[in-house]
């Protein structure tokens, strides 16, 4: 079932271009969360990252060129993204297929030590807002005491004329900034391509019978929201370090 390092390489690549499309400042946000992440693991011989919803390895493959002395576990529940991170990006982490919020989740990850940082990136929206509570509350268990989870997102602010005016706005600089044709490459678009590679076949197949029934998540959750929750599962502070229209990196200190 392994994928050719060409077609991985193609694929991957292929996703990137997409994704600017959904991320507002995709590379920007990245890097701020490289920064956060390289801040807090200032001092530390080895620090011990996790890639929350880590899909073909985009934000490990950039941790690992800032931080080459860290050790990344990326965890992720999509087969296809999976293995194509494993075979492109196979030097920057450790591949771990497991659900998360499902109970359970963190024994797959097989961790020997504290975590330092967990990162995530347009991953964690999917959870309902109880099974969100549930993998806070699991990731305060993880991390080390000083430790933090940065999560970048499209958080709405609270009120919904505001929430349309920050979409808006982030809409508007996607437009402006990314480089996009006609014709090009959307989410529905890719998948179909990726299901018609016959490489890819199985594991398409694989992702279409664990693929979990799609529903709003926590879309609805504004930043102060997040943080009423972060702090009830044990951090004592959070507080978002970049946005753009509604697109936000949002820091949760454990004490």
């Amino acid at each position: 079932m392994g994928v050719s390092m060409g077609t991985a390489r193609n694929w991957v690549e292929r996703w990137e271009r997409q994704q600017q499309r959904y991320a507002v400042d995709r590379e920007e946000r990245f890097a701020v969360i490289a920064d956060a992440t390289e801040h807090l693991c200032a001092g530390r011989d080895r620090p011990l990252l996790l890639d929350l919803g880590c899909g073909p390895g985009s934000l490990s493959a950039r941790l690992a060129r800032r931080l080459p002395g860290a050790e990344i576990v990326a965890v992720d529940m999509d087969p296809v993204l999976l293995e194509l991170g494993r075979t492109h990006h196979s030097d920057a982490a450790r591949y771990v297929d497991a659900v998360i919020g499902e109970d359970g989740w963190t024994d797959a990850l097989k961790l020997d030590r504290r975590v330092d940082v967990a990162v995530s990136t347009t991953a964690l929206h999917y959870l309902p807002a109880p099974v969100l509570l549930g993998t806070y509350r699991a990731l305060a268990a993880l991390l080390r005491p000083g430790g933090a989870l940065i999560n970048g997102d499209h958080f709405p602010p609270d009120g919904s004329p505001c929430s349309d005016l920050t979409a808006h706005v982030g809409r508007r600089r996607v437009e402006r900034t990314a480089a996009h044709r006609p014709g090009d490459e959307d989410w529905e678009s890719w998948w179909r391509a990726v299901a018609a590679d016959p490489e890819l076949t199985d594991l398409f197949e694989q992702r279409e019978r664990s693929r979990p029934s799609s529903g709003d998540g926590n879309r609805h959750l504004s930043v102060a929201q997040h943080t009423r929750l972060l702090h009830e599962a044990g951090f004592g502070h959070v507080t978002p370090v970049w946005q753009v229209g509604d697109s936000c990196v949002l820091v949760a200190l454990k004490s």
